[in-house]
């Protein structure tokens, strides 16, 4: 039950055509190419998580 066969995808896509139809299709997945990689590049950017590390207490020189 858990698993997708050929016949279920098939149907997906039916499905898809028959709501978006054919023109609409090829804008909704380039959006969707668009977001994903919009996203890839956002994670690239995001500087490394910085570990906690005692941090020494500076005194002001006088």
């Amino acid at each position: 039950m858990g698993e997708f066969s050929l016949w279920h995808w098939v149907v997906v896509a039916g499905l898809a055509l028959l709501l978006f139809g054919p023109k609409k299709l090829p804008e909704l997945g380039k959006g969707l190419a668009e977001g994903i990689k919009g996203f890839k590049d956002g994670l690239k950017d995001t500087p490394p998580p910085v570990a906690s590390t005692p941090t020494e207490k500076k005194t002001p020189d006088a």
